[in-house]
Formats: C-alpha cells, structure tokens, sequence
C-alpha cells in the first residue's frame, strides 16, 4: 500500500510541475500565434503549416519510434534489468541515427518534387515554401535524434527537467515571433531559418542532463541484433498506426490544400493549434501517468494497471472538458480577442475538432496499455487499418466539393469505431473488461459532460453577446463542471479522497495563519 500511495504521490507532483509549465507554455503560445499571423499574413501561414505538414507525412515513422523507445526503456526500469537498459538505450539511438539518415533522403527526393509540382502554392512564394521545406527536414532529423534522451526523462519520472525544457521552447518561439515581426525582408524564410535554433539548444540540452543524471545514457559503439529485432520489429508496427494517425491530420491538412488553397489551411492550423494547446494541458497528466501503467504490467500487477487506466480515462477526459467546454461556447469572441481577424472557416474547424478530441482523448490511456503489452501487430493492422480510413473518405468528400469542415466530422466518426476495435483488442491482451469500462468510463463521461454543458449553454444562448456573457459562461461552466464532476463524475473513494484532501490544505493554511 505504501508502494501504491506513493506512486500516486509521484504522478499527482509530477502532473503539477508539467501543469505549471503548460500555463506559461499557453499563455506565451496564443500571443505567439497572433504575433506570427500578423507578421506572415493569412496564406505564409497557412504555407508554413502544410508544408510542415508535408515533412510530417514523412517522418511519421519517428513517432511510433518515441513510443517504442519510451516503452522498452520504461519497460526495463520496471523490470529492473539495469544492463538491458543501457542496451536497450544504445540501440534506440543506433535506430534513430539509421532513420533519421533514410527518411532525409526520402524527404529531399519525393517530398521536394511533391511540393513544387503537385502542392498549391502561389508561385511567388513557391522558394521561401522550399526554405520551409529544408529547414522542417533540419527540424525533423534533430527531433528523431533527440527521441531516446526524451523518453528517458519520460521514463524517469523527472518532469521538472521536461516542464523547463518546454518552457524554454515557448519563450524561445516567442522571441522569434517579435523579431520576424521587425523584419522587412521575406519573413517567412526567416522565420523558418531562426526556428532552428530552439531545436538545435534544446537537444544539447537534454544530451547533457541525461548524460549526467542517467547512467543508461551514456552512448557508446554497440550492436545487440536481438535488441534491434525486437525494438526494430515493435517500431515496425506501431508505425503503422502513426501512419493511419497522420494520414487523418497530415494526409488531411494536404487534402485540403489541393481542393481548397492555404486560406483554408490557415483555417484549420489555428482551429488545430487551439485544440493543441488544450490537448497538451491532458497531456501533462497522461505522461506523469503513463510510465506507472507501465511499469505495471512489468510488474504483472494487472489489477492496479486496469485501475490506473480507468482512472487515468475519466480523469484525462475531464480535465479537458473542463477547459473545452467555456472555449467551445465563446470560441468566437476568444479568436477575435487573440488574432484580431479570424481567417473563414476558423469557428466551426475549432469546434468540431474540440469535440474530436473529447472522444479521441477516451482511447489514449487504452493505447498506453496497450503498447505495454508488447504485442501490437494485430491491433495496429486492424485498429490502424480503420483509421486510416480517415484520408480516403476525407479526400473523396473534398473531390466533391462537399465543406471542407467534414472532414473533421469523418474523424470523429472513425474514432468512435476506433475505441470499440481497442477494447476487444484490450480484452485478450490485458483482460480489460469491455462491460466495466463502458459502464465506469464511457457512460460515466457522457453523463457528466451533458449536465455539465447545460448551464453554461442557457446562459450562452439567452444573454446577448459581450464581456458580461463571456465572462458569466466562463464561470458557470468552471462551476457547473466542478460540481458534476464531483458528484457524477467521482466514485465514492474519489470523493472521500478530494474531501480528505480540502480538508488537509484548509487546516495548513488555518495553522499557518495563527502561527
């Protein structure tokens, strides 16, 4: 029990430091935003978004190697196997030099032919498109490098090193901003050559604190065939989903483009980053979370596992909610306030991929468990197989000149499909029961979400628009969400433990007053 209760502590601390770098990561990212939008104007910007979009098609394998990666090495941690660690390590560096090497190439072939002959670009910006292009390739191949250090962190536990490290990327992307914007020359060639330098700092960084805190991290010459097979052959497979996962974002984004123009794209990149910058406020609580499921099945505790993940689902879900629900009503006002002028298209994309999120974040602590199984390559066929389904559907719909806003709406139903094909996986992999979780995570969400999303709806449906709606819907929803999640949203332990919990941190403020 004292093992358990301080694995909760771990990942509740843990979750507060990455929360308060998420606030400073947000508020310096929506200045940043507006900053870049009115340097580059609507259509550099919505350039610079797919064509980065464009590379990202093509380094899609190096985000089911962060995955492997952070797996195996979290995996070893749990297992205690500290000489297969440092192996493990070395290899995933090994793997990532090879990658990084081979997908270079391929973007410096396919990828530069595909953006000056099939991409629509204006013609006049079609050479600072390619110095977007080239600098993205600098980018990538940096961020494949830099995959093992990150994951070990990850690994590790140690997320104040991570919360600085990102903080100092928003600061940095945030200098950038303000200094393209007093530039007169071709500012998004700019802007694409100076944002190599956060990339580049950082990875020094982080090679040197891991160097110097993990003794795993030590790199040296070394080849374990099994070790690569067995890495290699996991990577293989989780690829496969990245690729169905960037086919529907990517693959989507480039869709646009051919039938709509950059205007759109512009569109859907800010609707994209508002979702984004939410989504990694979920983000800070599902990495503190996802080395202890883990490290639970490596300990082969699956019933703790199963708590964590069902757990972990409601809690990641609400967390969003509760942040998306005042944006999803006022989302209007919020861009006006933020960019000034909102690009076409901009309200109804922000909205529609909120509620994607709502029902995407559901399968997120299910894939984490998932992967710490070991045994992907069914499920990725056949999870990723659906998924993937996102592109074709998306592209014909646009062939059709049907709104580009439904592509959006395919996702959200594919993903629905999605969640239903991992249970069953779940089911045989880790015994997870399809009936508990539905009934404790799936129903439970649904419910809350519903009671939570009334009050503030009146409010926006019947006060007139302006600062006394926007601030009264803020506040009843932070109200009405608290209170349902509370009372629907907790179980009977959850609450006592809140309850528990206000009570300790009144007596301390209590005591510290009289003293």
């Amino acid at each position: 029990m004292a093992g358990i209760s301080q694995d909760n502590k771990r990942i509740a601390k843990n979750t507060i430091v990455l929360y308060i770098r998420m606030i400073v990561m947000m508020v310096v990212s929506f200045y940043t935003t507006r900053v870049i939008l009115n340097a580059l104007g609507v259509d550099d910007y919505g350039i610079n978004n797919v064509v980065g979009s464009l590379v990202s098609m093509f380094s899609l394998i190096s985000g089911s190697l962060s995955g492997s990666t952070s797996r195996f090495i979290t995996f070893e941690l749990g297992a205690g196997n500290k000489e297969k660690l440092r192996k493990t390590f070395i290899t995933s560096v090994n793997i990532n030099i090879i990658l990084a090497i081979i997908v270079t190439i391929a973007i410096e072939t396919i990828g530069v032919w595909f953006l000056n002959n099939k991409m629509v670009i204006p013609p006049d910006r079609l050479y600072a498109a390619n110095w977007v292009l080239q600098c993205s390739v600098i980018t990538f191949a940096i961020g494949l490098l830099s995959v093992p250090y990150n994951a070990s962190i990850i690994a590790h536990e140690k997320m104040s090193a991570f919360a600085y490290m990102t903080i100092f990327d928003a600061v940095a992307k945030l200098c950038i901003a303000i200094a393209i914007d007093y530039y007169n020359g071709d500012r998004l060639i700019l802007f694409a050559i100076i944002s190599l330098i956060p990339t580049i700092v950082s990875q020094i960084i982080y090679y040197i604190y891991c160097k110097r805190n993990f003794e795993e991290c030590r790199y040296k010459i070394l080849w374990d065939n099994k070790l690569f097979k067995e890495i290699g052959s996991y990577a293989l497979w989780a690829y496969v989903g990245c690729t169905a996962g960037l086919m529907k974002d990517q693959g989507v984004n480039i869709a646009i483009n051919l039938f709509c123009g950059p205007t759109v794209n512009a569109a859907r990149g800010i609707a994209m980053q508002v979702n984004g910058i939410i989504s990694r406020f979920i983000s800070n609580f599902t990495i503190a979370l996802n080395p202890q499921i883990i490290k639970e099945y490596a300990a082969n505790n699956l019933q703790r596992m199963h708590k964590l993940v069902f757990t972990g689902t409601r809690f990641s879900y609400y967390l969003f909610m509760f942040l998306s629900i005042p944006i999803f009503l006022e989302i209007e006002t919020i861009l006006q306030l933020w960019l000034g002028e909102i690009p076409a298209g901009t309200i109804l994309f922000a909205r529609l991929v909120l509620i994607l999120s709502l029902v995407d974040i559901i399968s997120q602590t299910l894939i984490v468990a998932q992967g710490a199984s070991g045994k992907i390559r069914n499920y990725q066929i056949a999870v990723g197989g659906i998924l993937i389904l996102n592109f074709p559907i998306s592209y014909y719909l646009l062939s059709k000149n049907i709104f580009p806003e439904v592509t959006v709406i395919v996702a959200i139903i594919i993903s629905q499909i999605c969640l239903l094909a991992r249970l069953l996986f779940l089911r045989k992999m880790i015994k997870l029961s399809i009936r508990e979780f539905i009934n404790k995570v799936y129903i439970n969400v649904i419910i809350v979400t519903i009671l939570s999303f009334i009050p503030p709806f009146i409010i926006y449906y019947y006060v007139t628009d302006g600062l006394y709606r926007f601030i009264t819907v803020f506040i009843t929803s932070v109200i009405s969400s608290v209170i349902f999640i509370y009372l629907v949203g907790c179980n009977k332990q959850e609450r006592q433990l809140i309850t528990q919990n206000i009570k300790n941190i009144t007596n301390k403020l209590h005591k510290s007053k009289n003293d």
